[in-house]
């Protein structure tokens, strides 16, 4: 498929005056554009939806749907694993991995304490805390996000579950969710398509959605009532969930501190059932 950034770039001389416009903004923001409704850009640029298909016209696709999965395959080339560690290799000194990899996440950990406020956690927070059930989901590498959240919140509340998005039997979950219910989402590069679906299911079913993922142009974002962004680069190929999951700590920790009588409750009975069964090896 050909690349629809290189073909703006070398016809940004036939434009006409109003799409360089909305070409320079596709430049600009790919990853964005990507997952874009042709309205949506339209009103981001400021421009008609007429604009936009004229220009994929000139630069010689069938349409809009057509230029957009192009940007969408550049995307996933770009966050391929092995391209990723290509590129990470080229600016890693690997004579300090440990502190390298020390450093990035605490970096990363910094700048999401500077987006995310204490206002707007407190909101999600109350948001769970009013849930009727709570469902976690996740794939790959956002998976032990999920399972930590739900662990952690069953403890404490009793009314989370983990739904694995890339398995058939999450339909058969839906259609029991109702509109008190409220689910939380882990979506990294390179954005799984069954938990795009599931989300999106969802919000048809008027379900809430938090969305724990990378960025404001992650494909969850449009389904999502809640966004915490959170940094998954590794200075190799994978995903990191370091990030993420001290966003989940905070959660449990909080849900379970807000809730605290329940939570002391949930815990002498499941200590009292784990002392029972001698579960713990300690003395």
């Amino acid at each position: 498929m050909d690349n629809p950034l290189v073909n703006l770039k070398e016809k940004i001389s036939e434009l006409t005056t109003t799409q360089r416009k909305v070409a320079d903004y596709i430049l600009q923001n790919p990853s964005e554009v990507a997952f874009l409704t042709v309205d949506q850009l339209a009103r981001k640029v400021g421009t008609s939806t007429t604009t936009i298909m004229r220009l994929t016209f000139t630069l010689g696709y069938t349409g809009y749907s057509q230029f957009q999965k192009g940007l969408q395959a550049i995307l996933r080339n770009r966050t391929a694993p092995h391209t990723r560690l290509e590129t990470n290799l080229k600016n890693m000194n690997e004579d300090d991995l440990w502190g390298h990899t020390v450093s990035k996440h605490l970096n990363q950990i910094e700048n999401m304490f500077d987006l995310i406020s204490a206002e707007y956690l407190d909101t999600i927070i109350d948001e769970i805390l009013v849930a009727n059930r709570i469902y976690c989901t996740s794939v790959r590498s956002g998976l032990p996000v999920g399972q930590y959240l739900t662990h952690g919140l069953n403890r404490s509340l009793g009314n989370c579950n983990l739904v694995m998005a890339d398995m058939s039997d999450w339909i058969d979950d839906m259609i029991n969710m109702k509109s008190t219910d409220l689910i939380i989402a882990t979506s990294f590069p390179r954005y799984a398509q069954r938990i795009i679906e599931f989300v999106k299911v969802a919000k048809e079913r008027n379900i809430k959605v938090i969305a724990i993922t990378d960025n404001y142009s992650a494909p969850i974002v449009e389904y999502a009532d809640y966004i915490l962004t959170c940094d998954s680069s590794s200075i190799a190929f994978h995903n990191s969930p370091i990030t993420a999951m001290v966003v989940a700590d905070y959660i449990i920790s909080a849900a379970a501190i807000r809730n605290s009588d329940q939570t002391r409750g949930r815990l002498d009975e499941i200590n009292n059932i784990l002392t029972k069964i001698k579960y713990h090896n300690g003395k």
